[in-house]
């Protein structure tokens, strides 16, 4: 062996303890980070879980107030379809109860009209035809 294969043999043995020292640094930088950043994603967890607890009371209350909301609507709605109902109907018994007897005076009135007409209607022929008899004496 020459001189000069020792000295590379020398570097490459140098370079290669060079590059195991720092992939072993590059190993323990590692573990620490992902010590580190598991000791960060623990804190998340404990400061994140009572706001996720909040969240999730507050969703089910807001759920609950809309299944409230929803029955009140309901009650609503079905209280103004009684309301239009019952209405319907008064206005139909006030309707029967003005119009039936108000039919009934009308036809009252006619009949009345209609029997003051006859005996207009009599009278005039009664004087005329007593106005023809006299004319008629008179004139022979």
């Amino acid at each position: 062996m020459n001189t000069w294969s020792v000295v590379f043999l020398g570097v490459i043995a140098v370079a290669t303890l060079a590059m195991a020292i720092v992939q072993v640094g590059v190993l323990v930088a590692a573990g620490l980070l992902a010590r580190r950043v598991g000791r960060f994603v623990d804190e998340i967890e404990r400061e994140v879980k009572p706001i996720l607890g909040h969240v999730n009371a507050i969703t089910r209350d807001a759920s609950r107030a809309a299944a409230l909301a929803v029955t009140q609507v309901e009650r609503v709605d079905q209280l103004w379809t009684d309301v239009a109902r019952k209405v319907d109907q008064t206005l139909a018994s006030v309707h029967t109860l003005i119009l039936g007897p108000a039919r009934e005076g009308r036809a009252l009135i006619l009949g009345f009209q209609a029997v003051m007409a006859a005996i207009r209607e009599f009278r005039s022929r009664r004087s005329r035809s007593n106005g023809k008899e006299d004319e008629d004496g008179l004139f022979i």
